[in-house]
């Protein structure tokens, strides 16, 4: 892809891109909540329930790599639209399905247009950041976190009020195509490359060891969500009503952190950041398995959410950076990659649960942030 100009973005272009981010986190957010909604009108158990959702996974894994070369054809701006106006159709649809196979299919299509939003906009990012000069990255994620809680809390809003899920997704729809046509004229317009090329491209080399980090930060992620209410239960022997404590609070810190990553970004540079981040959030999580103590679990939390909060978004810049692949492409293969940890993460975390312990399956991911640690430097030259 080639540079959209000489000329710095301003303003406007940076609120363009924040909008996006918060976008995508709050349609992506917003799913979360219609999900027993669904289970009730299809009358299905939670094993089919589970197959299911694998269908929101399976779009977005197939979605990504095409975006790759979407963004290079059609440019960044066309890619994020098109995607936006097929969450909007297809939110809805999500709260009118009344088979199995018709929800599979409508969440192929959201998980597809998540996956392709979430590439072309971070390829945008990258763009802008470069054009702008300094650290813009953490804030631009940190949007989409902000998406999410708002997402979640909007939806959730609504139905404790007694509107219906389809009326709650109009809402949802409504707000995010006023958005859209507010910003769309202050996305970047790049130029596209008329020059055939593959659909395609395997990634290689440092592109690979770069998604490996991605998986291995998503992955974190993904252990918070799925298994710190559990080992709360179940090792600390807290009721189910406050089981979500330590994912409330990883979930907000990782958000103040990316807001401010930036400046933290700007002022102590990505190596240290890198470097320091993987290192707390590491030190964390030890701390929230082994010390059973209530200090220590919200402590131990609130330093894995703080510290995890910009290793994702300096990844993101040292992939559009490096010159193996294009930037387009590269980044489509790190965020495929990533978000594999997310989705096979949890079962890995599950199987070396069940052959030991759930504290010692978190500590082997709490370890595997070491190979981050170790890295930065080479992330970041």
């Amino acid at each position: 892809m080639e540079h959209p100009g000489t000329i710095p973005p301003g303003r406007a272009q940076q609120w363009a891109t924040r909008i996006i981010f918060l976008l995508s986190g709050l349609a992506m957010s917003a799913w979360a909540p219609l999900v027993p909604f669904v289970k009730l009108r299809l009358g299905i158990n939670d094993g089919v329930l589970g197959l299911l959702l694998l269908c929101l996974g399976a779009g977005s894994i197939f979605s990504m790599p095409l975006t790759g070369y979407l963004t290079n054809k059609l440019g960044c701006k066309t890619v994020i639209l098109l995607a936006g106006i097929l969450l909007c159709i297809d939110l809805p649809l999500l709260t009118l399905m009344d088979s199995g196979l018709g929800m599979a299919l409508a969440l192929l299509l959201f998980g597809a247009a998540i996956g392709m939003i979430d590439v072309a906009m971070n390829v945008h990012a990258v763009i802008v950041e470069k054009a702008s000069g300094r650290a813009m990255m953490s804030g631009f994620h940190g949007f989409f976190s902000l998406g999410s809680i708002l997402g979640a809390l909007l939806v959730s809003g609504m139905l404790s009020l007694a509107l219906s899920p389809f009326i709650a997704s109009l809402v949802v729809v409504a707000f995010t195509l006023l958005s859209l046509a507010t910003m769309s004229k202050h996305l970047w317009n790049d130029k596209k490359d008329k020059q055939d090329g593959p659909m395609l491209v395997l990634p290689r080399g440092w592109v690979i060891f770069l998604g490996l980090l991605c998986f291995v930060m998503f992955m974190v992620e993904g252990s918070m969500l799925d298994w710190s209410a559990l080992f709360l239960m179940n090792e600390r022997g807290i009721n189910s009503h406050q089981a979500g404590l330590g994912y409330t609070l990883f979930a907000i810190a990782m958000t103040l952190g990316r807001l401010f990553g930036d400046r933290i970004v700007n002022s102590l540079g990505r190596y240290k950041v890198l470097l320091l981040g993987s290192l707390l959030a590491f030190i964390g999580l030890i701390m929230a398995v082994s010390i059973d103590s209530l200090y220590a679990l919200i402590a131990g939390f609130i330093m894995v959410g703080f510290g995890a909060s910009n290793l994702v978004p300096i990844v993101f810049t040292a992939a559009g950076n490096q010159t193996a692949m294009p930037a387009n492409l590269a980044i489509a293969s790190v965020t495929t990659l990533g978000y594999a940890g997310i989705l096979s993460g949890p079962a890995l975390i599950g199987f070396i649960a069940q052959i030991s312990s759930l504290p010692i399956a978190l500590c082997c991911v709490a370890v595997s942030l070491l190979l981050v640690t170790a890295s930065a430097r080479a992330v970041t030259r």
